[in-house]
């Protein structure tokens, strides 16, 4: 019995030691992760939540395996699913983005969009590079870029200093424009030395006097920095038509209330509107106003719902002279994105950009001044075939924020307005602000910026033209409600200039 006794209390022993052992062992596993996490800045999530970020790569790696028996999500998550998230993810680290085994996206859903291919696609020794576009072609300084896909507005204030440097830097890699959004212009837009678009939004942020009052003077320093090429009036955005801009007051920092000409702390709200801008001689005014001073291409932002204001304007053009007319104009869909908006106008206001950008183009069309105005799309269009088709219907360029939000690393955590992003994005907390290298991420957007390029070309050759800006309305179709599909160009017929319009009429 004592024998018993004694083997029954060394195996007790032996197990505890056992157990304290593997304790152990893991604490000393969770402790060199937790260090390596912490040291590195390739991976926000990782460096802002050590150990307990990797969870997020492992669930998704599992997630491809659940649902397979349990869920369906791929397509199914907004504003942006998982396939096109994963996407852009890819393309931005460099890695294989390409799928296997047949698209989980539904072909027969109305407003699907369908190229039409060509039995003898575009050969790789014809393709080419997408020419150049010149905008403001009577300005002093005309802007010319050869790129597809730009960085829209985000101002310094809803995003981070680490996030403006490196879609400052990402920027001159890409070699496309940044907007710096309406919160005026920060030092760290200049540090990548990018091209710049300066916005100016209805409370005259950076461009404004003590009394909030909009300022030659200041415009005219601003226009003498050689990286700023272009300035956009923001008339409105998609996410918030006739809601001015809104900054938390917990983003409101000293520096960012030293750009913005406002108290620290309190919560920046623009006005609806610009007070000097009431009918549209006033806004043709303004853009000339800015455009005399500078020297350099002017226009404007703007989401469409009726499109009878845009026939005004245009048949006020022609009344004052071809040259008043703005360089271009950007149209942002009532799908677009924000820092922080009323729900009933992120929801309900505005028409999305498939709606939006055909009237608009065919509008100028029309009227004569479609190779006078550029047109810029902008509002969800993040991939490949999405760029595609703007540049089907008709745009010039595309710009995104959202999507190079997610090509930096941003996991869709709808924290933009609580100061709380967990990849450092959106947030002034600087123990979040850490693991966003701006070095690193600037080589991210430049590899999304080159995939966007890469597959709107591979659709381009597919349809048997050279480059995407040779696309037209009939390279492209859209499935309708009885699930057949109906070419572009019979949705939206090609328009011709009106005689009363025509230079040779």
């Amino acid at each position: 019995m004592d024998w018993i006794s004694f083997f029954s209390m060394q195996g007790v022993a032996a197990l505890s030691a056992l157990f304290i052992f593997v304790i152990g062992c893991a604490a000393l596993l969770v402790v060199i992760l937790f260090i390596i996490d912490l040291s590195q800045t390739r991976d926000a999530i990782r460096h802002n939540f050590p150990v307990i970020g990797r969870f997020r790569s492992l669930f998704n790696r599992l997630g491809e395996f659940f649902r397979q028996y349990f869920f369906a999500m791929d397509r199914e998550e907004m504003p942006f699913n998982r396939a096109e998230r994963e996407w852009v993810y890819h393309s931005a680290a460099g890695v294989d983005n390409t799928i296997a085994f047949g698209s989980t996206k539904s072909l027969n859903t109305p407003g699907t969009i369908l190229f039409v291919n060509t039995p003898f696609p575009t050969l790789a020794s014809d393709a080419a590079h997408a020419p150049p576009v010149i905008i403001g072609t009577g300005c002093r300084e005309p802007y010319r870029t050869a790129s597809l896909i730009h960085i829209s507005g985000m101002s310094y204030g809803a995003i981070s200093i680490p996030a403006v440097r490196a879609l400052s830097r990402g920027a001159k890699l890409a070699d496309c424009w940044l907007n710096t959004g309406e919160g005026g212009l920060s030092p760290y837009h200049l540090e990548g030395d990018c091209d710049l678009v300066f916005q100016i939004g209805t409370a005259k942020y950076g461009v404004r006097d003590r009394a909030g009052r909009f300022c030659k003077k200041r415009l005219t320093e601003i226009a003498a920095i050689p990286r700023i090429k272009m300035f956009e009036i923001k008339l409105s955005q998609g996410a918030k038509p006739g809601k001015g801009g809104i900054l938390p007051g917990r983003k409101v920092t000293e520096e960012i209330a030293a750009i913005r000409g406002i108290p620290v702390g309190e919560a920046s709200i623009s006005p609806n509107r610009h007070p000097e801008i009431s009918n549209f001689s006033e806004l043709l005014d303004f853009i000339n106003l800015v455009r005399d001073l500078s020297g350099k291409p002017v226009g404007f932002k703007t989401v469409v719902g009726t499109h009878t204001w845009l026939e005004e304007m245009c048949e006020k053009i022609h009344q004052c002279g071809i040259a008043c007319a703005p360089d271009f104009i950007t149209i942002d869909g009532g799908d677009g994105g924000t820092g922080a908006a009323p729900m009933p106008l992120m929801d309900s206001v505005g028409l999305p950009i498939k709606a939006a950008l055909p009237k608009v183009v065919d509008i100028l069309q029309r009227y004569g001044l479609r190779d006078r105005i550029k047109v810029i799309a902008s509002g969800k269009l993040i991939t490949p075939s999405e760029t595609a088709w703007a540049f089907c219907v008709g745009a010039d360029f595309v710009t995104s924020a959202r999507g190079f939000m997610l090509a930096m690393g941003c996991i869709q955590a709808l924290k933009c307005n609580r100061n709380t992003c967990p990849t450092g994005i959106t947030t002034h907390n600087k123990r979040l602000q850490r693991g966003l290298n701006p070095q690193q991420k600037a080589l991210r957007i430049k590899n999304f910026v080159n995939k966007i390029h890469y597959g709107s070309g591979l659709i381009a050759h597919s349809c048997g033209v050279p480059h995407p800006r040779a696309l037209r309305r009939h390279h492209c179709q859209i499935i309708q409600a009885n699930t057949q599909p109906i070419p572009l160009d019979e949705l939206y017929p090609y328009q011709q200039t009106a005689a009363l319009y025509r230079a040779d009429a």
